[in-house]
């Protein structure tokens, strides 16, 4: 699809305020709303259950925090739980990153909720490694949801959204450091993009797929897909991404995450329709009584947030 100059100017622009205001971050302390959960099943106190499938299964990645092979297709259909089993199951805390560089002049400062300094960004990660925390990836998320598989103890999933060029110059170097494995959902149409923020290409991408991270879609150009409505709609921001991404990479790609982390009850079946398993939100919202897979909740690390904050607000919205 080709654009004029004046086109991608504009886009530019609209992507730098979009993917650092609309998500809509305080940097506050997440939902403390209490639940009835039951506790997460881990490889240290339920590595013996009797709904731990072997096909789904994860086991403890001891102190590297690296996630362990899931294959999603493998789990038959009539293993799945219902809605009401899968909301009921303990949360995994969900960290939501954007862009991790040190803070300019000219950031705002809503803007630098969404920027996390390179400091504040090791803290993070030194935190999480140093609590015992076990990075893992979507799927084996979707394993545990849909099975009870067994998970790493003290799991954590780490995302980043829109594909910003510092994922991979800044946050990749700190994360095999403490092998952490991440998702990371990609707007495709900024791919390789050098205007006012710059995105990373496709052999970044393919990079980190092989290393072992997930690429993951987040839409054509950040399009609010409770707008979405009809079926052309849906090819550009959902079924176009996806196949790009899998070009990419190789892999199938089975992860979405919302711009803005805004949805729409009558979008859910559309996602499902394209393929994905799972599919995330931000804090605002509970998981949808029906399809809880397609609003898995998530917040967004803010970049006044120290390692402490961090670690009190994991605890306080994930239940």
């Amino acid at each position: 699809m080709k654009r004029n100059p004046l086109f991608w100017s504009v886009l530019s622009t609209v992507l730098f305020a979009g993917s650092l205001i609309g998500c809509q971050s305080t940097g506050k302390p997440a939902d403390t709303t209490t639940t009835t959960e039951a506790p997460v099943k881990t490889a240290s106190n339920e590595a013996t259950a009797a709904d731990a499938k072997p096909s789904a299964s994860t086991t403890d990645s001891s102190a590297t925090g690296t996630s362990a092979a899931v294959d999603p297709a493998a789990i038959p259909a009539s293993k799945i739980a219902d809605a009401a089993t899968i909301i009921a199951r303990k949360q995994v805390p969900i960290l939501c990153y954007h862009q991790i560089r040190d803070w300019k002049g000219t950031d705002s400062k809503s803007a630098k909720d969404y920027i996390i300094p390179i400091a504040t960004f090791k803290d993070h990660m030194k935190m999480l490694a140093d609590s015992g925390y076990h990075a893992i990836s979507p799927d084996q998320l979707y394993a545990y949801l849909t099975t009870g598989a067994t998970l790493p103890s003290k799991p954590v999933m780490l995302t980043f959204d829109d594909g910003d060029l510092t994922q991979y110059t800044n946050a990749l170097p700190v994360l095999d450091q403490y092998g952490f494995k991440a998702s990371f959902y990609i707007m495709t149409v900024a791919i390789g993009r050098r205007g006012k923020q710059h995105y990373m290409d496709k052999t970044q991408l393919k990079d980190l797929s092989d290393k072992g991270h997930v690429i993951a879609a987040h839409t054509w150009d950040h399009q609010n897909v409770k707008k979405l409505s009809t079926p052309e709609d849906f090819k550009t921001q959902l079924e176009e991404p996806k196949a790009k991404l899998e070009e990419i990479t190789g892999k199938p790609v089975r992860h979405f995450a919302y711009p803005f982390g805004l949805w729409k009850p009558e979008s859910l079946p559309e996602v499902h329709k394209r393929g994905y398993l799972t599919a995330y939100q931000l804090a605002e919202k509970k998981m949808d009584p029906s399809d809880p897979l397609m609003s898995i909740r998530r917040i967004i690390a803010g970049g006044y947030w120290s390692a402490k904050t961090l670690s009190g607000n994991m605890r306080a919205s994930f239940h």
